[in-house]
C-alpha cells in the first residue's frame, strides 16, 4: 500500500471540492434580482411616469382651450348681439377677444407638441414593455437552471465529502496532519514525479529519492518540500 498514493487520491478529492465549493458561489451569487431587469423596470416606470405628466399637462391646456373658448363666445355674444353701439367699448371687446385667441392659438400648438410626445412615450412604452417581458422570462430560465445547478452541486458535495471521509480513515494521522499542512502552504501537498521531475517544482530528485518513494512510503521532495508521488 503506497502512502503517497493514498494522499495524492485524498488531494484529488479536496481539489473537487474545492471547485464544487468555488462553483456554488458563483451560481448563488447569481440567484435573486438581476441589475439589468431592474434597470429595464426602472426605465419603464419612468417612462410611465412621463406619460402620466404629459397626458395630465395635455388636460391642463385643454381645460384651458374651453375656457377661452367659452370667453370668446361671450364676447362675441356682446359683439353681435346688437345691444352695445359704443364704438371704443366694441373695439375693446374686439381686442379682448383677439387677445383671447391668439392665447387659444397658443395653447392649440402646445397641445399639438403635447400629442407628439404622448405617441413617442406611447410607443416607448411598447417597446420597454416588450423588452422587459423578454428579460424577465431569460431571468427566470436563469434562475431555474441556477436553482438545478445548485441543486446538482450539493449532491455532488455530499457524494464527495462521503468519499473523502471513507479515504481519509485507514490513512495514518501523522501523515494527513503533514498532507493538510502542505495543503494549507503549498496548496499542493502531493507532486506527481514524471521522468524523475517533481512536478511541484520542476526539479530532477535524486536517485534515492525515487527509490524510497518506489517503495510506497512517504517521501518529501528535498526542494519545495512537498510529498512525491510516482504514478
Amino acid at each position: 500500500m503506497s502512502i503517497a498514493r493514498d494522499l495524492y487520491q485524498l488531494q484529488e478529492i479536496d481539489l473537487a471540492l474545492e471547485a464544487n465549493s468555488q462553483a456554488q458561489t458563483r451560481a448563488s451569487a447569481q440567484l435573486g434580482e438581476s441589475q439589468t431587469v431592474l434597470k429595464a423596470r426602472a426605465r419603464l416606470a419612468d417612462e410611465k411616469k412621463r406619460l402620466e405628466d404629459l397626458n395630465h399637462k395635455q388636460k391642463s391646456i385643454d381645460w384651458e382651450v374651453d375656457d377661452l373658448t367659452n370667453k370668446i363666445k361671450e364676447i362675441d355674444k356682446k359683439l353681435y348681439g346688437g345691444k352695445i353701439f359704443n364704438s371704443k367699448e366694441l373695439a375693446s371687446l374686439q381686442q379682448e377677444a383677439d387677445d383671447f385667441k391668439k392665447s387659444r392659438s397658443g395653447l392649440e400648438d402646445k397641445e399639438l407638441e403635447l400629442m407628439d410626445e404622448v405617441e413617442l412615450a406611447q410607443k416607448n412604452i411598447a417597446a420597454d414593455t416588450e423588452e422587459l417581458a423578454k428579460l424577465e422570462a431569460q431571468w427566470q430560465e436563469q434562475q431555474k437552471q441556477l436553482t438545478a445547478e445548485l441543486e446538482q452541486l450539493k449532491a455532488k458535495n455530499a457524494e464527495l465529502t462521503n468519499r473523502r471521509q471513507q479515504m481519509v480513515e485507514p490513512i495514518e494521522a501523522g501523515s494527513v496532519s503533514i498532507y493538510q499542512e502542505l495543503r494549507k502552504r503549498k496548496g499542493t501537498a502531493v507532486a506527481k514525479v514524471e521522468r524523475g521531475t517533481c512536478q511541484g517544482c520542476r526539479i530532477v530528485l535524486p536517485n534515492s529519492d525515487l527509490q524510497q518513494a518506489k517503495g510506497g512510503g512517504l517521501v518529501r521532495c528535498s526542494s519545495c518540500g512537498r510529498i512525491i508521488y510516482l504514478a
